[in-house]
């Protein structure tokens, strides 16, 4: 239950920090971001099973390899447990149809484990400093 927590934090950190530094050298793209909830409303009061568990360690795993790539900018969730809890993740890509593929493989959408909803989108500050 709280890995999750834990590992969305983690991933969020990351890519704040990389933005913060400089480190924001990235391909070139459109920006997208993707809401994600979950399938299973009470999946952070009761646990995730194995297989949830699972599917969230690789999405972290995914998520992490595609933030040192650049590729992902942001990546977190709020630190609600209940049923208005929810997580996005802010990346590039070169077009929506290649952004719908890159959200449709996270893990955690093909095992079920959240739905997730595409958002063309635009970063314009990034700590207060930064601007896209």
């Amino acid at each position: 239950m709280k890995i999750i927590g834990v590992l969305l934090t983690l991933s969020l950190m990351l890519a704040a920090t990389q933005i913060a530094n400089g480190q924001d050298s990235a391909p070139a793209g459109k920006q997208f971001l993707y809401k994600l909830t979950l399938t299973r409303g009470d999946m952070l009061k009761t646990g995730p099973t194995k297989e949830e568990s699972d599917a969230v360690e690789q999405h972290y795993n995914r998520l992490l390899d595609y933030t040192k790539e650049g590729v992902v900018i942001l990546a977190g969730r709020t630190l609600t447990n209940d049923e208005t809890t929810f997580g996005i993740v802010i990346f590039r890509s070169a077009s929506e149809d290649a952004a719908r593929e890159f959200m449709n493989g996270d893990p955690v959408v093909q095992k079920g484990v959240m739905k997730a909803t595409l958002f063309p989108f635009k970063v314009a500050l990034a700590d207060g400093t930064t601007v896209y």
